[in-house]
């Protein structure tokens, strides 16, 4: 009888290895916030952290970790356990950081892709007082006057950025860029006129658009935006092709543990299937995007790829 025992117990082992190194998460999960408290992308975080902790079972911890443009936050996510306790909520600068300067991180080498949350347009809004009222007049303006008018943006390498040097580079104008220590002086300078421009962040623009403090002319997604419906895209303005979204997404340390890969990229499909969710993130001027890991990886190539081009073509440098 000892020895059936002994032998139940020791083929009772192996069987139950596979579920023990299957099991995620056993312990508290830290979500690196690559910006600091307050803006869309921790505010992000933080409406679906309580979903997250309910559907992984385990407490979901935002640790907001800002600088260099997310590329602080980026850096130590790319450092990580690759267990899959660790893993961070991002934007698309977690791209242009890298092109635009040395970083102790690659995006495609050193991330694992989770998923690709939502896509924010960027609006292209002027002051009233500019006789703009189109894309057309917007170029006719820049071409008369060159390096007269002045874009702002949040900073060197942000998504904001890099739109209005696309823009420049598609319609061959010269536009100066101002950028601040942030979106919020950028958008306070614009609205007092100091500034004539912006491709500003639909989520904190939108405000303005509607209050009449700034006037919207066109999106830069690939298709108007459901918010503003009747206001066009860029590409149809008379740019064909042209299309740049900000993005938010989630992602790991490279060779990030698949069952938790699987599991965190389920558990946010549950939340952002949710009608209510879909309408908040749609109130910031966020459009829900989902979909598999791999997905977000094939998207996060070719913005690389397209980031790149706009950072070469248009000589970007941090100064």
């Amino acid at each position: 009888m000892k020895r059936r025992h002994a032998l139940a117990l020791g083929l009772s082992v192996p069987a139950l290895r596979p579920a023990r190194a299957q099991a995620f998460p056993t312990r508290p999960l830290r979500l690196i916030v690559t910006w600091p408290p307050g803006g869309t992308t921790d505010i992000l975080a933080r409406q679906l952290q309580p979903q997250l902790s309910a559907g992984l079972g385990q407490p979901v911890i935002v640790e907001n970790r800002g600088g260099a443009s997310g590329a602080i936050g980026a850096a130590e996510l790319a450092r990580a356990p690759t267990d899959g306790h660790v893993f961070g909520m991002v934007t698309s600068t977690v791209i242009s950081a890298t092109l635009l300067s040395r970083q102790p991180y690659d995006p495609l080498r050193d991330l694992t892709p989770i998923m690709l949350l939502a896509r924010v347009a960027n609006i292209l809004v002027v002051h009233p007082s500019l006789p703009v009222h189109s894309v057309a007049d917007l170029i006719a303006l820049a071409r008369a006057r060159p390096g007269a008018l002045t874009f702002g943006s949040p900073g060197i390498g942000s998504a904001v950025h890099i739109s209005g040097e696309m823009f420049k580079l598609a319609a061959g104008v010269d536009m100066v860029h101002a950028p601040y220590r942030g979106g919020g002086p950028a958008l306070a300078d614009l609205i007092s006129g100091h500034i004539q421009l912006m491709f500003g962040n639909a989520s904190s623009t939108l405000p303005y658009v509607r209050d009449g403090q700034l006037r919207a002319i066109a999106v830069t997604s690939a298709a108007r935006a459901s918010y503003l419906p009747r206001v066009p895209t860029i590409a149809e303005s008379g740019l064909p092709g042209f299309a740049i979204d900000e993005w938010y997404g989630c992602l790991g340390p490279a060779g990030m543990a698949p069952v938790a890969v699987e599991r965190i990229n389920a558990a946010l499909s549950t939340i952002i299937a949710q009608p209510a969710e879909r309408a908040r993130l749609l109130e910031m001027g966020a459009e829900v995007v989902g979909g598999s890991a791999a997905e977000f990886g094939r998207f996060m190539a070719e913005d690389v790829a397209k980031i790149g081009q706009v950072v070469r073509d248009a000589r970007i440098r941090v100064e």
